[in-house]
């Protein structure tokens, strides 16, 4: 029995005409699937422990902090600032070389400090990657959500600077 998990590029969709149709997606698993169910309609949602009220990402069954099993799905605002950022040299993949430069950044979320979250600094939700110049990164700048939906997978948070 073949119990592997297929390789993240196994999901890619075949559209090669979209230049971001060949990028990684995530593959969404049971306790993070309500993430992309919320980021789908447009909403930045932490899990959060039903009774230490303490928010947890990733998402998982159980609470670090009292392991409690009950949570629930808190709606963030969406602000947070630049936490850290790299701008890859050379990309790593090839389907990103198209981008370069492009950046990863980790956003602190507003309301939650302890939640850091991954994605790209854009100037719109659904432009390039490498849409903001690298120049303009600068760690505590403050961005906040907005939400891109490539071809063939989930919907997915990215962020823009609240004062462009």
């Amino acid at each position: 029995m073949n119990t592997s998990v297929p390789a993240a590029t196994d999901n890619r969709p075949a559209d090669l005409a979209d230049p971001t149709a060949d990028l990684l997606h995530p593959v969404p698993d049971d306790d993070g699937a309500p993430f992309w169910e919320y980021a789908a309609r447009g909403e930045l949602r932490v899990q959060t422990c039903s009774d230490c009220d303490e928010p947890r990402f990733p998402p998982r069954p159980c609470c670090p902090h009292c392991q409690s099993f009950a949570a629930h799905w808190q709606r963030m605002s969406g602000r947070g600032r630049i936490w850290s950022y790299v701008v890859p040299h050379p990309p790593l993949l090839p389907a990103y070389a198209a981008q370069a430069p492009y950046n990863a950044i980790v956003v602190e979320l507003a309301e939650a400090p302890r939640i850091r979250l991954v994605g790209n600094l854009v100037t719109a939700p659904d432009a390039a990657l490498n849409s903001v110049d690298p120049a303009r990164l600068r760690i505590g700048a403050p961005v906040r959500a907005v939400f891109h939906t490539p071809p063939g997978g989930p919907t997915l948070p990215r962020w823009v600077l609240e004062r462009p």
